[in-house]
């Protein structure tokens, strides 16, 4: 058990590391909105926008509040992005932790 909570604590600090780079270079930035215009060339964002209009409907509006769509739409607005941005974001990342070991 100590053992995994050990790796667990490397990873968190391996993230926060790798995202401190992205933040300072500016590379956060670009990378969202290279996220934002693959999720909206998709249609990601429609089918989202669909989701959010049948909770409504089914509910109706004065039993549902923003903080009630987002928990409920998150997991499946995760499941929804195509693998294919997932690995080109991924694929980005790489290359970015790769130039930077090499400066």
């Amino acid at each position: 058990m100590a053992e995994y909570n050990e790796k667990k604590s490397r990873d968190g600090q391996m993230r926060a590391a790798i995202n401190q780079q992205l933040v300072e270079t500016g590379e956060r930035e670009k990378l969202k909105e290279l996220l934002r215009m693959r999720l909206s060339e998709c249609g990601w964002r429609d089918q989202l926008k669909q989701i959010c209009k049948e909770i409504v409907r089914e509910r109706g509006l004065e039993h549902v509040t923003v903080d009630d769509l987002i928990q409920e739409i998150t997991p499946q607005a995760r499941q929804l992005v195509p693998d294919s941005i997932k690995k080109e974001l991924l694929h980005r990342i790489r290359t970015f932790l790769a130039q930077q070991a090499n400066l």
